[in-house]
């Protein structure tokens, strides 16, 4: 069930980990997705702690740190796909995002975890 608009006393913060999918490379920042639907909501404020290039290893190093930094609502794990192009191990992969999302629901944030498809050939 849908809440009527106007029920949430305030914004839902929502903390973005990515790679450059999310970090918009390429384009100016605004245009990005991160940003666009940041422009576009009035429920909710993006706070994009994206780099391109990140691996889920990196964005495993620095979750707690942006946890603590936007103390968030949600967070949107959007990494992988660099794993899978420098042929890094699935299990490793897998591990540091189940790390990554155990600290974002022990900090109380929802988790939403964005799936990448890599080529077959990696």
């Amino acid at each position: 069930m849908l809440a009527a608009p106007g029920v949430f006393a305030r914004e839902l913060k929502v903390l973005v980990m990515g790679d450059s999918l999310s970090a918009a490379y390429g384009l100016r920042t605004e245009q990005g997705w991160v940003a666009l639907a940041d422009a576009k909501s009035t429920r909710y404020a993006f706070h994009n702690a994206s780099i391109s290039g990140e691996t889920s290893a990196g964005g495993r190093s620095r979750i707690v740190a942006e946890l603590k930094r936007v103390k968030p609502d949600i967070v949107v794990i959007e990494l992988g796909a660099n794993d899978g192009l420098r042929g890094l191990p699935v299990a490793q992969m897998k591990q540091n995002l189940e790390a990554m999302s155990a600290a974002a629901k022990k900090s109380g944030a929802r988790v939403l975890l964005v799936g990448m498809r890599v080529a077959p050939n990696y």
